[in-house]
């Protein structure tokens, strides 16, 4: 039987809860519910925005450059100056330069895998160790550990805000360029009850990386891309499968309105269960809808965080945890988007760098102008880093040992750096981190209980923590 994270009810919460199932005819499971929710503990943020850097990138050239290091690591980029005194970033990020208060930096995190397919499992999954009968073939499948947003799920039970779902993932899965799924995106073990709500929203690009349509090859080869939209129209399949699973079609008004309609007069006729409340949700709160419509968003806001496939999906993120949703991952590319095999200066400076860094620093604003920065986390991350030395592509390999990423929010202190890599960025020196910690600061920042526990589809129990969150962040 699953374990359900909660704490024994107080007796005046019991008897609150109690009183209220009396009066408005709720059943038990709806009094549990509320008990749960009386007694769980009061989060420092309310949401998480996790946006995944789909490749790795490369911390010698973005949150770590080492300027004394010998030419052949040191690379063709320059540190500047930032807001905070004695934090120095790459030259082709000055937006983010500029809002350095507003975020932590980690120099320390460490996957300790150099394979994307391994290094994607412990990042997504927030565990290091690899589960019986692993595979990084036929992904998805019932042997991976489950993924942070489907653990989250879990968690909450899948009681979202506003009745939406818990987690939501977009616009389109982690895949290399033969269209194999990497693994650590879905529920796994913990079974497709727990599934995080995933879009798959992104146009079929097959040939471009980066930030749609500003696509581009790594080897530099002419490309434009192929499709008419950033996003198409998108199945929506809402958590917790099954034959009552709503399926539907997003992206024009019409067909929302429709589908809308549709349930409204079903509603009607029998007693609504969670999942057709969630499906109502977000069918007919015009907060969700707006959330969708993101290439209709004012040209103000496109411009400032860029009518791109980066820009659109973190702002499409920001909407969604406006209306309610508590996780919302990014994919920020396919899995070579952020592979910097080949030409790593000129793409990293060309074709990623201008996009991200727009678009991460209108996302920054936008969270702090709201008022919502201080609840909400945010998490910029890759699978790993990149090879101290230059290869002879003039490109960065696959490097486990170590790598940055970027927090802000949900309590975190700005204008922090925590952590370091040696002189050449091979190896941490101080407060190695894992992805084990970064799952634990995730989980933490969203109050879910330390000692919460799941169990797999088997009735095998296991920690949803397996160490402590990022001490010196908040």
């Amino acid at each position: 039987m699953t374990n359900t994270p909660q704490s024994p009810p107080t007796r005046r919460a019991a008897l609150q809860a109690g009183a209220i199932g009396l009066l408005g005819g709720l059943g038990m499971g709806d009094v549990a519910a509320l008990q749960s929710q009386a007694n769980a503990r009061t989060p420092r943020a309310r949401s998480v925005i996790f946006v995944f850097l789909t490749g790795g990138l490369s911390h010698h050239d973005s949150f770590d450059l080492k300027p004394d290091a010998p030419d052949t690591i040191r690379g063709e980029f320059q540190s500047i100056a930032t807001r905070t005194p004695g934090i120095r970033i790459c030259e082709h990020l000055p937006m983010l330069a500029q809002r350095t208060d507003k975020y932590a930096i980690i120099r320390s995190m460490a996957t300790g895998s150099d394979g994307h397919e391994v290094a994607c499992h412990m990042l997504l999954t927030g565990r290091l160790d690899l589960p019986v009968g692993f595979s990084t073939q036929n992904v998805p499948n019932p042997h991976e550990w489950p993924s942070m947003p489907a653990l989250v799920n879990f968690a909450k039970q899948g009681r979202g805000r506003n009745n939406l779902p818990v987690s939501a993932v977009l616009p389109e899965p982690s895949i290399n360029e033969a269209g194999k799924v990497r693994p650590g995106q879905y529920a796994g073990r913990l079974g497709p009850r727990w599934e995080a709500w995933h879009l798959p929203m992104a146009t079929k690009c097959a040939l471009g990386n980066g930030a749609c349509p500003q696509c581009f090859r790594f080897e530099g080869a002419a490309f434009e891309h192929e499709p008419a939209t950033i996003f198409e129209t998108p199945t929506l399949t809402l958590p917790d499968g099954g034959a009552d699973r709503l399926r539907g079609r997003l992206g024009l008004l019409e067909s929302i309105e429709l589908q809308r309609r549709e349930l409204d007069r079903s509603a009607e006729s029998q007693r609504m269960d969670r999942h057709r409340q969630q499906a109502i949700a977000v069918l007919n709160d015009p907060r969700t809808r707006r959330a969708f419509e993101v290439e209709r968003a004012d040209p103000r806001i496109l411009a400032r965080y860029g009518r791109n496939k980066f820009g659109l999906s973190l702002l499409m993120a920001y909407r969604l945890v406006e209306a309610g949703v508590s996780l919302v991952q990014v994919n920020l590319g396919k899995n070579s988007t952020w592979d910097t095999h080949r030409r790593n200066f000129v793409n990293l400076r060309d074709n990623l760098f201008p996009h991200f860094d727009r678009s991460i620093s209108a996302l920054l604003d936008d969270l702090h102008t709201s008022g919502m920065l201080r609840d909400t986390l945010v998490i910029v991350t890759g699978e790993f880093g990149r090879t101290p030395r230059i290869n002879r592509d003039a490109g960065r390999d696959h490097w486990g040992p170590v790598m940055s990423l970027m927090i802000a929010g949900g309590g975190v202190q700005g204008g922090r750096v925590i952590g370091a890599s040696d002189r050449i960025g091979a190896q941490p020196i101080a407060d190695r981190q894992t992805p084990e910690n970064l799952a634990a600061t995730l989980y933490s920042a969203l109050g879910i209980p330390h000692d919460t526990t799941w169990n797999d589809t088997d009735g095998r129990p296991y920690e949803m923590f397996r160490a402590q969150p990022i001490q010196g962040l908040m």
